[in-house]
């Protein structure tokens, strides 16, 4: 499984729609955009990497209060194990009438070496 593909289904029960990169449908008042940031492996001794680390910005929109929405996002984070690396107010973006929050989180997945 993926980093995106788990937060899909951890977030998916939130009343704001999700989508991979960028939001193409008609944005309603409250959306989420998923930016994937980093693939890596963790530090390792032999050259064989036994865990992929998956990072991915949160992008929270909303017309109305931003809280309610990044406490409930960071929650669901936080009860299935990922890490949140970074939580940031971006701004009011004055024309589109949303506000902006990011938050930053990771998780570690054991490296499948074969598929």
């Amino acid at each position: 499984m993926s980093i995106l593909e788990e937060l899909q289904i951890v977030l998916g029960s939130l009343p704001a729609p999700i989508e991979t990169g960028v939001f193409s449908e008609k944005a309603l008042d409250e959306y989420l955009v998923l930016v994937p940031l980093t693939d890596s492996f963790a530090l390792h001794g032999d050259n064989a990497p036994l865990v992929d680390v998956q990072e991915v910005r949160i992008s929270i929109y909303t017309k109305g209060s931003y809280t309610k929405l990044k406490n409930a996002v960071v929650r669901k984070l936080l009860s299935a194990d990922f890490t949140v690396t970074a939580r940031q107010y971006i701004g009011y973006e004055t024309e589109t009438g949303y506000h902006h929050y990011n938050v930053d989180t990771a998780k570690h997945y054991e490296y499948e070496t074969e598929e």
